[in-house]
């Protein structure tokens, strides 16, 4: 039985103990149902919530959240974490800041080369890539954890940023017309039928990773990976070539992020993107993704993102203390990772209960021989 085969029956267990007992329903849907109760709380607790103003606000910072935590996803689909993506998106800043600012510094020739901005954009995303890229060598070839491999490359990532202007921020980004690099700032400020550009870009990356994800024999192997990687192996899934390959797509939608950020700020600033691992991993659990691998969605990981994005907006609306929003952000995080364990526990009573229940009468009370 192939890996991707055993993540399929998993899927049919989970989907018959779910029907077999309404709180395992109610378990999986979670996330929603305080999405929703959130909503319902900050509507009447702050007037400004529900208006049109702050509600692309909202979902602009949920596309920041949920692009960086759909390729957080992936990785941590196969039992992986990634914690360099918050200092790609600082170095994504500075390279596409660096490039529109100053141009590729050619020292042999004494010249500047300045590229236009749709190449200055596939030139920070093949960064990113490369990164996540190195991760994700250094993770199967060197047998590195993800953990200590990423902690590593979060402080080398960071690093790069910094170098890259020895500290400095490349201000006003808005290019020059002689140079052919302007427009630049559209990508953060620029609308496409009333809606900002990084709410079009999140809805695209989750059709794109939805479909990747569910409809691939890619996606399939994803989820066999962090399922059991030794079956997986051994029914022939490519186990580093897929490791390799989410650690890039990471990378590619870090760097994505640190180019809507630098473009709403028209500025890069090294520093970019601090902490925003730990948003990515958190917005993940809350999807319901296990982060010993192999469960998890693209759709539970966008409710996650709205939950933590409406519950940080709804608390500063409504004058909570910065220290308490910490707080109940944390504590938010730890009950979503304890009433997973409950769901787990739960379905896996329910499968053993109806595994006992369809062991044919005339084995039952026999004695092995």
């Amino acid at each position: 039985m192939s890996g991707a085969s055993l993540a399929i029956g998993d899927t049919k267990a989970i989907k018959q103990a779910v029907r077999s007992d309404p709180r395992l329903l109610l378990l999986r849907l979670r996330t929603l149902i305080a999405l929703i109760i959130l909503v319902i709380i900050f509507t009447f607790t702050a007037r400004a919530f529900l208006t049109s103003g702050n509600i692309i606000i909202l979902v602009k910072q949920v596309a920041l959240n949920a692009i960086l935590g759909m390729g957080m996803t992936f990785v941590i689909l196969t039992g992986g974490i990634d914690l360099s993506v918050g200092s790609i998106v600082g170095l994504a800043g500075m390279i596409a800041g660096g490039l529109i600012t100053e141009g590729l510094l050619l020292p042999v020739f004494g010249i500047s080369i300045f590229f236009n901005i749709p190449i200055v954009i596939a030139i920070t995303l093949v960064v990113g890539m490369l990164v996540g890229l190195i991760n994700g060598l250094i993770i199967t070839r060197l047998n590195v954890t993800p953990f200590i491999a990423t902690l590593g490359m979060l402080y080398m990532a960071r690093s790069a940023a910094l170098l890259r202007s020895n500290g400095a921020t490349f201000p006003n980004l808005v290019g020059n017309e002689m140079l052919g690099n302007t427009g630049f700032p559209l990508l953060g400020a620029g609308t496409l039928l009333g809606l900002p550009w990084a709410i079009w870009l999140m809805v695209g990356f989750v059709i794109v990773t939805t479909f990747i994800a569910t409809r691939t024999p890619f996606g399939r192997q994803v989820y066999a990976v962090g399922g059991n990687e030794r079956a997986a192996e051994l029914s022939g899934v490519p186990v580093q070539r897929i490791k390799i390959l989410v650690y890039m797509i990471s990378g590619l939608c870090a760097a994505v992020v640190g180019l809507i950020i630098t473009s709403q700020l028209v500025s890069a600033h090294p520093a970019t993107g601090t902490n925003y691992e730990l948003n990515a991993i958190a917005v993940v659990v809350l999807g319901g993704a296990s982060l010993s691998g192999g469960r998890g969605s693209i759709f539970g990981t966008i409710i996650g993102a709205f939950v933590i994005v409406v519950l940080n907006n709804g608390m500063v609306l409504i004058g909570l203390s910065e220290f308490v929003q910490t707080g109940i952000t944390g504590f938010v995080i730890v009950a979503a990772v304890v009433l997973d364990q409950f769901q787990q526990r739960l379905q896996r009573q329910i499968t053993l209960q109806q595994a006992a229940a369809q062991v044919p009468e005339n084995i039952k009370g026999k004695e092995p021989l």
